[in-house]
């Protein structure tokens, strides 16, 4: 049995059950009927068991090999995303809240972006790696991409590569709404 197989630490998994059991090594290994060596050895993930060779090992605690791998699953991805769960992440006139918390290793970056009257991406025009998507919910935006200038209004939706020179500006009166989404995520 690999511990990789598994995508889990045997070793430091079984440690952790036979603290919470209240068993030494020794207390363990004696109960199970193996060397003390072998539960050391197992939980250093320096010996890798046989599924019969950790199912003995967890006759002495004792714990089954579903529940063994049952309670060693990580945590379900989440899927959902409340509102009061958008992770703000701009700031000011400009308000960026993220769907996640933690794109490390993600691809796609989502937003919900509100603008207040007048405001502006940047002073510098934005450029990135990737590309980028977005649709007007409510107001008035000029996107401008690689010197070229575009007004869209609720409903309309844009599109392009990132790497070009790129501003984005409230021109309404009202706060300007959007959800965009960027490859790979840039902030």
């Amino acid at each position: 049995m690999n511990a990789s197989h598994f995508d889990i630490d045997v070793g430091g998994r079984l440690r952790e059950l036979r603290i919470r059991h209240g068993l030494s090594q020794r207390a363990l290994a004696k109960r199970a009927g193996v060397s003390n060596a072998t539960v050391s050895m197992v939980e250093a993930n320096r010996m890798s068991p046989s599924v019969s060779g950790l199912r003995q090992i967890l006759s002495g605690i004792p714990f089954s090999l579903s529940e063994f791998f049952a309670e060693a699953r990580p945590p379900a991805e989440q899927v959902v995303f409340r509102a009061a769960e958008l992770k703000e992440i701009g700031g000011g006139k400009i308000s960026y809240r993220q769907v996640g918390s933690n794109l490390e290793g993600r691809s796609l970056q989502m937003l919900h972006e509100r603008y207040k009257p007048g405001a502006v991406s940047g002073k510098a025009m934005l450029s990135h790696q990737g590309e980028e998507a977005g649709l007007i919910i409510r107001g008035r935006m000029v996107l401008e991409v690689d010197g070229a200038r575009y007004e869209l209004a609720a409903g309309d939706a844009y599109f392009f590569d990132s790497r070009k020179p790129h501003a984005f500006r409230n021109v309404g009166e009202e706060d300007l709404e959007l959800v965009s989404a960027c490859t790979p995520p840039s902030f």
